[in-house]
């Protein structure tokens, strides 16, 4: 599986006051946060929740119905543990699972924004390819960016195959104290398309 050319399979379409973003989603190798995530999408539980941090060149997040980032359940009524594939990797437009340690999965999710690596962190990369750090995992990342040091650190359940504008245009807005934006931006729906 390359999560940067699936385009096949269960879709969410997240719908914002400042446009919509599209997500490849995989339920193979994320099952319980696809699970969860549609669940709450169909019952409108993100509807109307704000991006409460923003973080331009590295994330947004959203999913917290206190809009405070201390929010949220999972729909299995407690925390969730987390599902690490090496095939899922937090490349840019990554959707993955916000958490507050491991195994600490509920409703908060982010969207990487980052459009490169560090120098110094791919250059890491480069040293451990030779103990079989996969090279396409280190080409995606030169390619299209993203947030390597999260990998194994939070389950990346979808991709985003269209809206780019909308995430960079979120991105960008001003934010205040805690990285929460001046002005809401929030989560109209999120349909899913299966």
């Amino acid at each position: 599986m390359n999560q940067l050319e699936m385009k096949d399979g269960v879709k969410a379409t997240i719908k914002t006051n400042m446009g919509d973003m599209e997500f490849v989603l995989f339920p193979e190798v994320a099952p319980k946060a696809v699970e969860n995530f549609v669940t709450h999408a169909k019952e409108g539980y993100y509807n109307g929740l704000i991006f409460h941090r923003v973080i331009k060149d590295f994330m947004i997040q959203g999913g917290d119905p206190t809009g405070t980032g201390c929010g949220g359940e999972s729909v299995y009524g407690k925390s969730f543990e987390d599902e690490f594939s090496i095939d899922a990797r937090n490349y840019y437009g990554a959707l993955s699972m916000a958490n507050s340690g491991p195994n600490t999965n509920g409703s908060q999710f982010f969207i990487v924004q980052a459009k490169s690596v560090p120098a110094n962190l791919l250059a890491q990369m480069e040293q451990l390819k030779d103990n079989g750090y996969p090279e396409d995992v280190i080409e995606n990342y030169k390619k299209v960016g993203g947030t390597p040091w999260l990998d194994f650190h939070h389950t990346v359940f979808g991709q985003l195959i269209s809206g780019e504008k909308t995430l960079e245009d979120i991105a960008a807005v001003r934010c205040g104290m805690a990285d929460k934006p001046v002005y809401d931006v929030t989560i109209d729906s999120i349909e899913i398309a299966e």
